[in-house]
């Protein structure tokens, strides 16, 4: 702090210094949304034909594509909660660039809540990936690639 009463640079520079791990993070969890709202889009497509069929459909082909909605949905579910764990991750990092920042001006204690918002923030990027990973083995277990073609 500077001992006329204002910030120095040296503080805003270090702030800045520190935030940059956090702002990569964030990029990078911005990418990881891209791509999970994208699948949820995908998703979302595949499964508003297949509505239209199954209210169409009648016997073993309505059960069969009934089943197919249900994994759509649990699919959509997995990826709807994945990217919300992201956004949540994303929104804890953001505080915690927030409070490096006021730190550079306000002297006080910020080392606890800091690494309790980063753990925050781990934690639920984690969840986020987990979503994702059992999102994406759900599809690979409903692919339909080659049934129904004789040889």
């Amino acid at each position: 702090m500077n001992p006329f009463g204002g910030t120095g640079i040296q503080d805003i520079t270090a702030a800045i210094q520190l935030s940059l791990t956090p702002v990569f993070l964030l990029s990078g969890i911005g990418v990881l949304l891209t791509m999970l709202t994208n699948r949820l889009g995908r998703i979302l497509d595949r499964a508003d034909p297949l509505e239209d069929e199954y209210h169409a459909a009648t016997g073993v082909e309505a059960i069969d594509l009934a089943m197919r909605l249900r994994a759509l949905a649990l699919r959509a579910r997995l990826a709807y909660s994945a990217i919300t764990l992201a956004s949540v991750s994303a929104l804890l990092i953001a505080i915690v660039v927030l409070l490096v920042f006021a730190s550079a001006f306000e002297r006080f204690h910020l080392a606890t809540p800091v690494a309790l918002l980063f753990i925050g923030s781990m934690l639920a990027l984690a969840g986020s990936l987990i979503c994702f990973f059992v999102e994406v083995q759900l599809a690979t277990r409903s692919l339909r690639i080659g049934k129904g073609i004789k040889n």
